[in-house]
């Protein structure tokens, strides 16, 4: 959808926000990709030319660098409502076309922490059930370090967004509704 969304070419300049050169395989044409993402995000993979490292609330690019920017699952990663604004402005202000997705917070199943229903609780409740239940751990086989950042960051820091609040933050853009069998999955804030 969102090949056919821009019509991607060669020498379509994009800017991936929060993002890895993983996902770009999937496409058919292969665009000028930038990555731009947290240094520690890197270590999975090896950086190249394409890489830069950057806070997607502080873009270092100018106004309108790229012609499309790209981010999946990032903006709920950011933090404060605040600091979602900030992530959305840069993305408008960088980009003269974009497509955010970020997970519908009225979604049945939370896929962060793999349970369904467990976002819709009191933080403290949620706390308590992805500790106990969470098959996260069993996929990824996590140190103590990690399964403690892991289980704060779901619980403190992660911001579901609904329909409304994905469009506050993207004023103009169309926002559209991704569903599996009918049930809403994700959202996505569209500037073509």
């Amino acid at each position: 959808m969102f090949e056919r969304t821009f019509a991607l070419t060669s020498r379509t300049r994009v800017l991936d926000v929060g993002g890895s050169s993983q996902i770009w395989n999937f496409v058919s044409v292969r665009p000028r990709l930038t990555i731009a993402n947290l240094p520690s995000a890197f270590a999975a993979e090896e950086p190249d030319d394409n890489h830069v490292a950057a806070d997607g609330c502080l873009l270092p690019f100018r106004d309108g660098s790229f012609d499309i920017v790209f981010s999946n699952s990032v903006i709920e990663h950011v933090g404060s409502e605040a600091n979602q604004q900030r992530f959305a402005d840069e993305v408008a202000r960088v980009g003269r076309r974009y497509w955010v997705q970020t997970p519908n917070r009225l979604a049945p199943f939370e896929m962060h922490a793999m349970l369904p229903f467990v976002h819709l609780l009191p933080k403290r409740w949620q706390s308590t059930l992805i500790r106990k239940f969470t098959p996260w751990e069993l996929l990824v086989h996590p140190t103590e370090a990690q399964k403690e950042y892991f289980y704060n960051h779901v619980v403190q820091d992660l911001r579901l967004l609904d329909e409304n609040e994905l469009r506050s933050l993207f004023p103009g853009a169309q926002i559209m509704n991704e569903r599996v069998l009918g049930v809403p999955k994700s959202l996505l804030a569209v500037r073509a």
